[in-house]
């Protein structure tokens, strides 16, 4: 697509450089993967045929290449590269590095400031940028595997064009995993790899271009002296102990994978809600945060549907504190396939959300005085539980035409049961209460 030339070269006589590394593309022709961004007529191929760069930020999972792209699109105007990275850099690096863009500017040159991991500096890290990339004193390239729109601020985020790089596919992965047996020191073995091997390791990698490399050197470097030839049974063999399931634990996926859980469990997917619960087990989160979410899940989505499921909720996180694996997560498992398939109801939680804004409103009116108690006679002097009918005093339990509510406050009716479940005769009974009211010739003024 685009052929420049290189302007520098990684040192590969040094065998310390990881193989990732060493395979950083070179020139934007080199660049894999991204093609909803690069292809022609798509923005950023557009931004490069005008010949300037804008502040932007390139936001993605781990090892689809950000680093590399934000090199390779200052290196194709020949901008002034500086990087930076936001776990060891401070204000007075960024400071330095405006020294440097200033000479670019008196040459004519464009400046870019590139900060990886941008999410990881504070506040006034972050609002240090705000004026410098609002006068144009540099072009601010940032990356960040977060969710910019909670880990960057919204002054900067506004000032940033956001553009949002995929996973790469499997024949991308094909492709960087066919041009790493180029690479001199692999090559220097004299390897042979089938097509098989590279898929798994495409497949195993989720996307992660920097992840499937280093797979592939641990494998080269775990062969005998005496083989050259790498096989998946030899991979598998070598990378037994190795996780392989696309998981962060408080990141995106973290966040991406809860929900996924929640909503399979709400969308009574039984099958769905249990890989999801794998897929989170798997990749090493805590089965005691599960155990609380799915907690909410029983409240939340099913509700008095079905109330057992609340006791099987707790039940699973008691059994996870008190046994541990494996018999935590089989608590867990079990748990998440009975709310699955249990009658779904979010009354409660709709009406809850309804009378906390209602309490919210109205939380300066005084409680009546006859569902006040009389502690001492003074309170009952004054008219403390005065009038209070008590419900165990009548036929059904019931006081038909009795108001619980504040006296200016005509009562709302927040609880709206379904026909599902346990909670169609919830419904029914409500109902059978209404009519007492509405037959009552007595109403408490």
């Amino acid at each position: 697509m685009f052929d420049v030339p290189v302007l520098s070269k990684p040192d590969l006589k040094t065998a310390a450089i990881p193989l990732a590394a060493r395979l950083r593309p070179q020139r934007l022709a080199d660049y894999v993967g991204q093609q909803h961004l690069l292809a022609t007529g798509k923005p950023l191929y557009s931004m490069l045929k005008q010949g300037r760069l804008h502040s932007l930020l390139l936001c993605g999972p781990p090892g689809v290449g950000k680093t590399s792209l934000a090199f390779l699109l200052a290196q194709q105007i020949d901008a002034g590269w500086y990087p930076l990275s936001a776990v060891n850099s401070s204000i007075k690096d960024i400071r330095d590095k405006l020294e440097h863009c200033k000479e670019d500017r008196q040459q004519g040159r464009q400046s870019v400031v590139f900060i990886d991991e941008i999410h990881r500096f504070n506040k006034a890290q972050q609002d240090t940028l705000l004026p410098h990339v609002e006068q144009g004193s540099f072009v601010l390239m940032g990356a960040t595997t977060e969710n910019p729109s909670f880990s960057v601020n919204s002054a900067l985020l506004s000032r940033l064009h956001v553009y949002r790089l995929l996973a790469l596919q499997e024949t991308d992965m094909q492709q960087i995993l066919q041009a790493a047996f180029n690479d001199p020191q692999l090559r220097a073995r004299g390897l042979s790899v089938d097509a098989h091997l590279l898929a798994c390791l495409g497949r195993w990698s989720h996307g992660d271009a920097r992840r499937a490399l280093n797979i592939l050197e641990l494998v080269v470097d775990s062969l005998p002296t005496d083989q050259s030839n790498l096989t998946v049974d030899l991979a598998e063999q070598i990378l037994a102990s190795s996780p392989l399931v696309a998981f962060d634990r408080q990141g995106d996926i973290f966040y991406e994978q809860i929900s996924a859980l929640h909503k399979a469990v709400r969308g009574s997917s039984v099958d769905a809600a249990l890989y999801w619960l794998a897929r989170m087990l798997k990749g090493g989160c805590d089965p005691l945060y599960i155990a609380r979410r799915v907690v909410r899940m029983a409240s939340e989505d099913i509700g008095n549907a079905d109330p057992r499921a609340l006791s099987v909720a707790l039940d699973a996180w008691q059994i996870q504190e008190r046994l541990g694996s494996p018999e935590g997560e089989l608590a867990l498992a079990q748990a998440v396939g009975y709310l699955s398939v249990a009658p779904k109801s979010n009354g409660i939680y709709l009406a809850y959300k309804q009378a906390m804004q209602l309490a919210e409103q109205t939380g300066h009116l005084p409680v009546p005085l006859h569902l006040r108690n009389a502690a001492s006679a003074l309170m009952k002097a004054e008219g403390y539980g005065r009038d209070y009918q008590y419900a165990h005093d009548f036929p059904l339990g019931y006081v038909p035409g009795e108001s619980y509510w504040p006296e200016s406050l005509a009562p709302v009716a927040l609880y709206q049961p379904t026909e599902r479940g346990f909670e169609k005769n919830i419904k029914t009974r409500l109902q059978e209460l209404a009519a007492l009211d509405q037959a009552s010739e007595w109403r408490r003024s």
